[in-house]
């Protein structure tokens, strides 16, 4: 039979692998707030899509948060940063992303998924969107749901991404996208532990965009149990290049097209890349308070540089070394100047906030759907919400027990950076800026005095402190016991 002390020892050693959860985000009113502290939340975000779209390749076992050595180089990397959340485009659900989702949830980063893919079957097809909605299509982005309902630090899912983007798009695509957010909310509500929000990621389409937001976060018929409204409401910007005001960018008229909004609004992607390198000044504006009453934050694009483009704040190599870019460096900068106690402290909208009752006096532009009449869901789509999709892939927190990075990162002048390894944070905490600067040849401990004047997250080592003065306790008590 174990002794008392074996008992007390097995038991307070748990304390320091088990895997910590953050608290989840709720949509309140216009705002996210986390669901235990009350805080107001906004995203300090970033694109997050390994190798862009040749980084999911269908059955080959790999996709952005597949492989766990490399989520904690980028997980230790976007901690310095300051992130507090993820945008991940293109997942397989058949995959095991338990690693990589912890790793990302010991330092306070949250995920926002998209549901598609752009393989077959796995997407609307705006020019076939009658075969394009069917069963097969469902039971992909049910899958998504599935893998990702148990991590904590799911944010939420995109039901689309830039559909309504090319002429023609804005009258037929509209009810199909409310027929999609229907589905996954459907699906969560029976199928998931807890709500899960969901909602749309749109282009910057000046001639649609107000109509687009209009017509996906009305409630039809006046009802606010409508399943087919959006729980928030993405945008792709990136007006705001280089040193230019807040009216050069237009973010006056943004701010004025959702100054009524009744759901989380946020830059879903933005960065500008046509002045480099990016200098991110629209940081201040996006999290100053012009904007933080309207807009939730946003998402910078992105976090990989690709060979196509030129948006990169990290660039990574095959053999798993990365290379951070002088944008990393601006960026946070930044970030660093951010009041994040006050981000944190700004009172949140009234949960009662009311929505208005769908209607075509909504919308503006000519050719915009003003019909709200859904499609009804494919043949096979509610069994699959009544009893759930068949031998789903249901993913779930898993101890951390590596914090140190086994690949070499180099700063952006060239340095190794020391000792990079991630810091995990208490469970009431996401990420947040802390005033470091993450050059190389310098240590790069995440224990290290932070340098800046802002607000930084608690530190995890203090965490880990306390459940090593409880084991020694446990000893004194049990050696007493049994004495």
């Amino acid at each position: 039979m174990p002794s008392l002390k074996d008992i007390l020892f097995a038991f307070f050693a748990l304390t320091i692998s088990v895997a910590s959860a953050v608290q989840n985000i709720k949509v309140q009113g216009a705002d996210y707030v986390n669901n235990v502290t009350s805080d107001s939340f906004q995203i300090l975000g970033i694109a997050y899509q390994p190798g862009g779209s040749a980084g999911f390749i269908a059955a080959s076992g790999v996709d952005p948060l597949s492989n766990g050595t490399l989520c904690l180089r980028d997980a230790a990397l976007m901690q310095r940063l300051g992130i507090n959340t993820i945008r991940v485009y293109n997942l397989d659900p058949s995959l095991n992303h338990d690693l990589c989702a912890s790793i990302f949830n010991a330092v306070g980063i949250y995920m926002l998924l998209d549901v598609n893919s752009p393989l077959p079957n796995e997407s609307l097809n705006p020019g076939d969107l009658t075969s394009s909605y069917n069963s097969a299509y469902l039971i992909r982005i049910f899958a998504v749901v599935d893998a990702f309902k148990n991590y904590p630090n799911t944010l939420g899912l995109f039901g689309g991404n830039e559909v309504i983007q090319q002429p023609g798009t804005e009258s037929n695509v509209p009810p199909y996208l409310r027929a999609v957010t229907r589905d996954l909310k459907s699906y969560i509500a029976k199928n998931s532990p807890r709500n899960i929000p969901v909602g749309y990621s749109a282009a910057d389409v000046r001639d649609f965009l107000a109509d687009t937001f209009a017509y996906l976060s009305c409630d039809i018929d006046g009802s606010s149990s409508d399943m087919s409204r959006i729980d928030f409401f993405g945008l792709n910007s990136y007006s705001w290049c280089g040193d230019v005001t807040f009216k050069d960018a237009g973010y006056d008229v943004l701010v004025q097209m959702f100054s009524n909004t009744t759901i989380p609004v946020f830059f879903s992607e933005y960065g500008c890349n046509k002045v480099e390198p990016r200098t991110f000044p629209e940081v201040q504006a996006l999290y100053g308070s012009n904007m933080t009453g309207v807009l939730s934050g946003g998402i910078v694009y992105e976090y990989v540089q690709e060979i196509s483009n030129n948006f990169g704040l990290v660039d990574l190599y095959d053999n798993g070394t990365a290379a951070l870019r002088i944008d990393y460096d601006n960026l946070q900068t930044q970030y660093n100047k951010l009041d994040i106690k006050q981000l944190q402290s700004d009172n949140a909208s009234a949960t009662a906030l009311i929505s208005p009752e769908c209607s075509s006096n909504l919308i503006v532009e000519g050719t915009f759907s003003k019909s709200f009449k859904i499609p009804s869901i494919p043949s096979g789509g509610q069994t699959l919400i009544d009893n759930g999709i068949k031998n789903p892939n249901i993913g779930k927190l898993v101890p951390i027990t590596d914090t140190t990075v086994a690949v070499d990162v180099y700063g952006s002048n060239g340095g190794l950076i020391k000792n990079l390894a991630i810091k995990p944070l208490p469970e009431d905490q996401s990420n947040a800026p802390n005033g470091q600067d993450t050059t190389g040849s310098t240590s790069a401990s995440p224990s290290g005095t932070s340098t800046g004047s802002k607000a930084s997250s608690t530190s995890g080592a203090g965490h880990v402190g306390i459940s090593f003065l409880l084991v020694f306790i446990a000893f004194v008590i049990a050696s007493f016991w049994e004495a």
